[in-house]
């Protein structure tokens, strides 16, 4: 059983299960899925500045809290207790492609050569880790939720504006991961 759990599951298992939080949730306490709200709702209780966006009854949102730190401490259970001591294998045509990118040592699938302390002082680590950290969180506030709310929740329940946050979504990865993602590695 243990190494049925170690080992990555098909989609067709994974989806379904992933799928079937959004009726849970619904049913157990008329609640809607989604990650990115939860900062707002630390920020609310953390923070005591009279700021409009932050005066709210956050404390009716604390399961949210509860269910962002179950899936922290899931990744902290998996990671000590079911982690492959094995190198994570990378596809070969990908490790050409990031080779020609200057990208060659990876740590799990983070490519370290783009993704630590020493490359944020570089222009490309600053763009990738800042400039691109600030853009998912804008655009997340913009869209009012991030791509788990809108692409799991919102189309399950067929609310137009997930639908075309998550068209969206997709649009804009394709285009950093096609078209500007290559330009930013080559600096």
């Amino acid at each position: 059983m243990l190494d049925f759990i170690k080992e990555p599951w098909p989609w067709y298992i994974a989806g379904p299960l992933i799928g079937l939080t959004v009726p849970a949730l619904l049913i157990l306490g008329n609640k809607s899925f989604g990650i990115s709200s939860s900062l707002r709702h630390i920020c609310a209780a953390c923070i005591p500045a009279d700021i409009n966006f932050f005066k709210y009854d956050w404390k009716k949102e604390v399961w949210n809290l509860f269910f962002v730190f179950g899936i922290f401490l899931g990744g902290i259970i998996a990671i000590q207790f079911l982690a492959d001591p094995n190198p994570v294998q990378v596809n070969v045509k990908l490790v050409k492609e990031l080779g020609e990118y200057r990208i060659a040592n990876f740590n799990y699938l983070v490519p370290i050569d783009v993704m630590s302390w020493n490359s944020l002082l570089t222009l490309r680590g600053f763009l990738l880790m800042v400039v691109g950290g600030f853009l998912v969180g804008f655009g997340t506030r913009y869209a009012g939720g991030c791509t788990s709310g809108h692409a799991i929740m919102g189309l399950s329940n067929l609310q137009w504006p997930s639908l075309v946050a998550t068209i969206c979504f997709m649009v804009g990865g394709f285009v950093m991961a096609n078209l500007l993602l290559p330009v930013i590695l080559s600096l």
